[in-house]
């Protein structure tokens, strides 16, 4: 479980923090690279990003992965856990690999997971593992529609997510992934080797040249594969202390122009459209919104409502009141 204190972080940390989220150079010595407008050397921002990894500021740093773009799958899934449960549940859920990521809030449904599997079958039965070990019903959320995706993170918590330039209807369809690109994948899907010429490590472990591992990385940026390379955060840590999932009941022949809407706004990080499960579920439009406070958070929400009007005929919000698991994709 993350800690959610916020920590205090020297100017060269937060510049890490705040510079490196994506567009981590695919050069040999890439570290020096990264680290020239920081005005310091290679080595020492690996020592800065050692920190921070160990003081869990930054969850991970390395390639993002788009699982669909490899042919695998996302999903969200809910529990509603007891709370004298809740911590035996926890460590079950976790304990599955499949769970990348892993969520407590605020609602009946308390317990809310990212399931990510290489195959699309695969979900199936990880819902399936989760129901046998605990007992619990899952409520499934595959995505139907993504409207946005793209998160950048300030120190302090006050700057807007959802501000990087991504193209809403990026594709997403499967590639065709051959056994090399597999093998690169899991070699750095837990984070890039630091060490001054990271590639050639991957390619020493995969039996590859440096221009090899950079060549194949740069093709799967290209493709989609891989969404950004960089540092990923632990929000709390930096400020961002509240973390809203709002959750709206829009009319199904407006949901796209609603989607749309609400992913072209700066205080959204995520978008979709997923399925209801009526009666208790009615929710379709999903946004993620992140702030320094739940004040905050909710003042934007109250913006999205406002934006969505008369097609909104309900709307909640679940706070995460604690991150339970956050290790991204393993294939």
């Amino acid at each position: 479980m993350l800690d959610p204190t916020v920590q205090t972080l020297n100017p060269l940390d937060q510049a890490i923090v705040d510079q490196l989220q994506g567009g981590f150079p695919l050069l040999p010595a890439a570290f020096d690279h990264a680290a020239a407008p920081l005005g310091i050397r290679g080595e020492t921002l690996i020592a800065r990003l050692d920190s921070l990894l160990a003081r869990k500021v930054l969850t991970r740093f390395g390639p993002m992965f788009q699982i669909e773009r490899m042919g695998g799958a996302f999903v969200l899934a809910a529990l509603a856990v007891p709370e004298a449960r809740f911590a035996e549940v926890t460590e079950q859920v976790n304990a599955l690999p499949e769970v990348a990521h892993n969520y407590q809030r605020n609602h009946r449904l308390n317990m809310w997971c990212v399931l990510a599997t290489a195959q699309p079958d695969g979900i199936a039965r990880a819902c399936a593992r989760i129901e046998a070990d605990t007992g619990l019903a899952v409520q499934a959320f595959p995505k139907l529609r993504e409207y946005y995706v793209g998160m950048r993170f300030g120190v302090g918590g006050h700057v807007p997510v959802g501000v990087l330039d991504r193209a809403p209807d990026a594709d997403t369809s499967p590639l065709t992934l051959d056994g090399d690109d597999t093998a690169l994948v899991r070699a750095c899907q837990a984070g890039l080797p630091r060490c001054p010429r990271p590639y050639q490590a991957l390619g020493d472990l995969l039996g590859w040249s440096e221009s090899q591992v950079i060549a194949r990385l740069q093709a799967l940026l290209e493709h989609g594969v891989i969404r950004r390379i960089g540092a990923v955060p632990n929000h709390y840590a930096i400020g961002y202390t509240a973390n809203g999932m709002a959750v709206f009941d829009i009319d199904d022949a407006d949901i796209d122009a609603c989607g749309q809407r609400l992913g072209a706004l700066p205080q959204v990080s995520h978008c979709y459209q997923r399925p209801r499960h009526l009666p208790d579920w009615p929710y379709n439009l999903f946004a993620m919104c992140h702030g320094s406070s739940h004040q905050s958070v909710l003042a934007d929400v109250a913006e999205l409502r406002r934006q969505l009007g008369r097609a909104c005929r309900g709307h909640d919000v679940l706070f995460s009141t604690a991150i339970l698991k956050k290790t991204g994709l393993r294939i």
